[in-house]
C-alpha cells in the first residue's frame, strides 16, 4: 500500500529561507516518492509547491534590533497564530528556517503544546557570534539543526546545543555562480588604460541602502579622481530598486543597475572587484572569486549590543576560512578615502588581490559537498522523523 502524503509544517521569512525551504521540500518528495503537504509561512517558492501561507512572510523578514522592537506587538501575535495553526495541523515534522527571533519562538510554543512532534531548524543561529546561551536553550525543543557553514556543527556541540548536520550551502552548487568563478579563473588581466569593472552592492534592505549609498558614491568619486576609471555595475533586488535608482541619480559615475539574478551572476564573471554590504552576498562573491571589500553601518540599537558580540569577524568568508580574507569596514570606519585605496589594491594585479583569491579557493574547497544541500538536508529531516517515531 502506498504511503500517504508527508505533512510538513514550515516557517520561512526571507527570500533566502524560502529558497532553502523549496529545495528541501523538492528533495523530500524525491527521496520518499510521497506528496508533501505544507502548512505554515513562506514566500513564492514554497507557495508554488502548495503552501498557503498564513500571512505575508515579509512581516517576519526583519533585520536589526530597531526593526524588531518597532513591530514587537504584531510579531507576538503572529508567533501565537503560527504555533496554533501548526499544532492544529499535526504535521510529521516542523521545519523552521532562519529568522530565529521569530521561528524559534514558534518552535518553543509548538514544543510546549506537542512535545512529540519532530522539530528541525534550518540555518544555525549565529550562536558562535553572540548570545551563545541560545544553543543550550535550543536543545530543549529543537531536535536537529541543518547547518550552512562547515564549522557550525562543532560549535553547536561545544555549546551543548542540538545535534547538527553540515548540509552545505545552496550557493556552492549554484551553476551560474560556478560559471562566474570559472570565468574569473580564465579571464585575462585588464589591459593598460582599460577601465576597471567594479561591482557595487549597497545591500538588499532599505536600512542598509540608506546608510551605505552615500559613502559608496564618495568612494567611486575618489577612485575616479585618483586615476582609476571604473565601470560600475550595481545588482539590486526589486524591493529596493526604486531606492537605489533614486540614490544614484546624481552620481557623477553612473552605475549600470542590474535587476535579475542572471545579470548579477554574469556581472560576477566580469568584475575586477566588489564593494559590498556585509552579508550573504560576500559569501557569493567569495564563491564567485570576485575580490571583495565589505562594509556595514548599523542602526543605533544594533550598535548598543556590540559589547555582546564575541566573534572575531562579521564576514562569512572570513569565518569559513578562519582567516581575514575579506577586509571589513564598519560604522565610523566606513571612510571612502580609505576604502578607495584598499579597492585599488584589489583592482590591480597585487599581492593583496592574489592573497584574497587564494583564500577564496580555500573557502570553495571547505564548503564543497558531494551532493546538493537540499538532498543532504532531506536525509537529515527524514532521519530525525524516524528517530522520534522509533525512540
Amino acid at each position: 500500500m502506498t504511503a500517504g502524503p508527508l505533512r510538513i509544517a514550515i516557517v520561512a521569512g526571507e527570500e533566502s529561507g524560502d529558497l532553502l525551504g523549496a529545495d528541501l521540500v523538492a528533495a523530500l518528495q524525491a527521496a520518499t516518492g510521497r506528496k508533501v503537504e505544507l502548512v505554515g509561512v513562506g514566500g513564492p517558492h514554497l507557495q508554488a509547491l502548495g503552501l498557503r501561507t498564513l500571512f505575508d512572510p515579509g512581516e517576519i523578514a526583519l533585520m536589526g534590533v530597531a526593526a524588531v522592537v518597532a513591530r514587537l506587538p504584531r510579531l507576538v501575535r503572529r508567533i501565537g497564530q503560527t504555533a496554533a495553526a501548526i499544532v492544529a495541523a499535526d504535521p510529521d515534522c516542523l521545519i523552521t528556517i532562519d529568522v530565529p527571533d521569530f521561528s524559534l519562538r514558534v518552535a518553543k510554543k509548538v514544543h510546549d503544546a506537542a512535545q512529540g512532534m519532530p522539530k528541525v531548524h534550518y540555518v544555525c543561529p549565529s550562536v558562535w557570534a553572540w548570545r551563545p546561551a541560545r544553543a543550550e536553550r535550543m536543545a530543549a525543543f529543537i531536535d536537529h539543526v541543518l547547518c550552512l557553514l562547515p564549522f557550525e556543527t562543532a560549535e553547536l556541540a561545544r555549546m551543548k546545543g542540538p545535534a547538527g548536520t553540515y548540509v552545505g550551502h545552496r550557493l556552492a552548487h549554484e551553476p551560474r555562480l560556478i560559471a562566474a568563478a570559472d570565468r574569473q579563473r580564465t579571464r585575462p588581466p585588464r589591459r593598460p588604460g582599460e577601465p576597471a569593472t567594479l561591482l557595487v552592492l549597497p545591500g538588499s534592505r532599505r536600512g542598509e541602502v540608506s546608510r551605505l549609498i552615500e559613502p559608496f558614491r564618495a568612494t567611486v568619486d575618489i577612485l575616479a579622481a585618483r586615476g582609476t576609471p571604473a565601470r560600475i555595475l550595481m545588482p539590486t533586488v526589486p524591493h529596493v530598486e526604486a531606492m537605489v535608482r533614486a540614490g544614484t541619480a546624481d552620481w557623477s559615475v553612473k552605475p549600470d543597475i542590474l535587476t535579475t539574478v542572471d545579470e548579477k551572476y554574469r556581472a560576477f564573471g566580469e568584475a575586477d572587484a566588489a564593494l559590498a554590504a556585509s552579508g550573504t552576498v560576500t559569501l557569493e562573491l567569495a564563491l564567485g572569486r570576485v575580490p571583495t571589500l565589505a562594509c556595514y553601518k548599523a542602526d543605533a540599537l544594533m550598535r548598543a549590543v556590540y559589547p555582546m558580540i564575541g566573534i572575531w569577524t562579521a564576514s562569512l568568508p572570513n569565518l569559513v576560512a578562519d582567516s581575514p580574507v575579506v577586509p571589513e569596514f564598519y560604522d565610523h570606519f566606513v571612510r571612502p578615502a580609505m576604502i578607495a585605496r584598499h579597492l585599488e589594491l584589489l583592482l590591480a594585479e597585487t599581492p593583496a588581490r592574489a592573497g584574497q583569491l587564494a583564500g577564496f579557493d580555500r573557502i570553495i574547497d571547505a564548503m564543497a559537498t558531494d551532493r546538493p544541500s537540499g538532498v543532504i538536508a532531506a536525509e537529515a529531516v527524514l532521519a530525525t522523523i524516524d528517530r522520534r517515531r522509533n525512540g
